[in-house]
């Protein structure tokens, strides 16, 4: 089906471009949406008498997502979630807890925003991407940790990811078998 974006959409065209997509992704996205118009004579010319309107509501919309996008650009937030010893997360962090997170700090960020391409399944320091506006996205750093005390750790460069890191660097000390075992203990009950 031929359709005349409305706005620009990525990886499809920009605002006013006519474009060629599948007749369900026009039915069931664009065309409910109100982000396309059907390809026909009476559209075009529909398109070209609101196009000066168009172009000013997408300016305006641009212009306050770029706004939010210079105060957000490159903040860092930290999410505390109960985690294995290994790193693995019992759950995970997905787009509607980003977008949650971020609104409780203050930001207006809709779960589709967040372009996550899978959910975060362990603990560190991810960068994600946030589309605030077709033409404006800005990254944020997401610092996944056990404990506040755990992400400051992490801020500063640590792995967290091992149980040295959990129990600290005397770990294999503890563990090795003389520690256990008591030689002389043996001897006495082997006479």
């Amino acid at each position: 089906m031929q359709v005349i974006l409305l706005e620009r959409i990525s990886r499809l065209g920009q605002m006013g471009d006519t474009v060629k997509v599948k007749d369900g992704f026009a039915r069931n996205f664009l065309l409910p949406q109100g982000k396309a118009l059907r390809a026909n004579e009476a559209n075009k010319k529909k398109f070209e008498g609101q196009r000066v309107q168009l172009e000013a509501r997408n300016l305006e919309r641009k212009t306050e997502a770029q706004q939010i996008a210079d105060r957000l650009d490159g903040k860092s937030f930290i999410t505390v979630r109960s985690a294995g010893e290994t790193g693995q997360l019992y759950g995970s962090v997905s787009t509607r807890d980003i977008a949650d997170l971020l609104t409780a700090e203050g930001y207006t960020v809709a779960r589709n925003q967040v372009e996550l391409n899978q959910p975060i399944k362990t603990i560190g320091l991810t960068n994600v991407a946030i589309a605030l506006h077709p033409e404006v996205e800005v990254t944020v750093t997401l610092n996944i940790a056990r404990s506040t005390e755990e992400a400051e750790r992490q801020a500063k460069g640590e792995t967290l990811t091992t149980a040295e890191a959990i129990y600290g660097d005397d770990i294999n000390e503890n563990a090795r078998p003389d520690n256990f075992f008591d030689p002389a203990a043996e001897e006495e009950t082997e006479a």
